[in-house]
């Protein structure tokens, strides 16, 4: 797959890469896994480029992004799961791409936001000083590019 959006992240394949033990290297999904997720999460239709640049080369396992140690399957059933939880509901198409507080708050993306959608974060319980859904003014290109330079200043990107 050619990377347009991702290229930073493409270069940066690993979080320590002069650690001796543990380098925190980017791990993918194929391109047939990401076709079989685009069919079940978005009729059949392509991700936004960025999006499939990200599984492409970190659908496994990103060190800027949560999934919570499980296949992006898992991920993406267990924040619908939260969704139904808390009596919410996002009527776009979607797909998470991090999730922190499990079962309360998880990122995610718009699929019909053209290739290089805005990143949104869901915050589920009920409170009157946070909104449920807010974007959080970067595209996904750059949000990732943002998280990788904080672990690359020696930054904890959560």
């Amino acid at each position: 797959m050619e990377i347009n959006f991702l290229k930073y992240l493409r270069d940066n394949p690993s979080a320590y890469p002069n650690d001796q033990d543990y380098k925190g290297t980017l791990e993918p999904i194929s391109i047939e896994e990401i076709e079989n997720l685009e069919q079940f999460y978005n009729n059949g239709n392509l991700f936004p480029q960025a999006l499939r640049e990200l599984l492409f080369l970190a659908g496994k396992y990103c060190y800027v992004l949560d999934y919570l140690g499980d296949p992006q399957e898992v991920l993406q059933t267990e924040v619908r799961e939260w969704l139904s939880d808390y009596n919410r509901n996002i009527t776009r198409p979607f797909f998470a791409i991090d999730a922190h507080n499990p079962g309360e708050q998880f990122l995610y993306v718009y699929l019909d936001e053209g290739d290089n959608p805005t990143v949104y974060q869901a915050h589920l319980p009920t409170r009157n000083d946070i909104l449920p859904f807010t974007s959080l003014k970067r595209t996904l290109s750059d949000f990732i590019k943002v998280h990788v330079d904080m672990v690359k200043k020696g930054y904890n990107p959560f």
